[in-house]
């Protein structure tokens, strides 16, 4: 088995990634997925003063996926701004068929996480934050593990990180200068 490659972002979206497609949202159907909500308490000489956190993920369930943090004082105002933020980050996330093309480990923080393809019928095998991403992209098969830091935040931004750093054989054969069928026989 060929080794995975580490991926460190201090910037998931940065341009310096050549698989990075930015999508418009138009002629899209996006489903948001609400991922995690954090209560903010900053404590003033009047007393304390509650805003909300919330990290929504959005997708079309065809390899399109974006995530966006919104913050307010009232919960619904919140994830609505972390659903207009999600929309202006949209990226394309090759897919084979129902799972991801290869193997991938990223680093976010302090979050770690692995994905690995799994045969069809799997199901999608992995945590919380993670699995809201794999649902909006449109992965149903995927084996995954998160280690190190369980945060929300973090978590979403590793598997994203990965995410981008999926190539199929076509982009391969493209950067390679050779026919499919030697990307895969050699």
């Amino acid at each position: 088995m060929p080794p995975v490659k580490v991926v460190l972002y201090s910037k998931i979206l940065s341009m310096t990634n050549t698989n990075v497609k930015k999508v418009k949202t138009t002629d899209l159907e996006l489903k948001d997925r609400l991922v995690a909500v954090k209560r903010v308490t900053k404590v003033t000489k009047g007393g304390r003063h509650f805003s909300f956190a919330a990290i929504v993920v959005v997708g079309d369930e065809k390899g399109v996926v974006g995530y966006g943090l919104g913050k307010a004082n009232e919960v619904t105002t919140a994830i609505s701004k972390g659903i207009e933020d999600a929309k202006k980050n949209l990226v394309k996330i090759p897919l084979n068929k129902t799972t991801i093309p290869h193997e991938q480990i990223a680093k976010f923080g302090g979050a770690r996480v692995f994905m690995k393809p799994a045969a069809e019928g799997t199901g999608v095998n992995a945590g919380g934050a993670m699995r809201a991403v794999f649902e909006s992209v449109g992965v149903t098969d995927v084996i995954a593990k998160s280690k190190g830091s369980s945060n929300p935040h973090n978590l979403v931004k590793a598997t994203v990180a990965a995410l981008l750093e999926m190539r199929d054989a076509y982009t391969v054969a493209g950067l390679r200068g050779i026919p499919m069928n030697r990307v895969f026989n050699g």
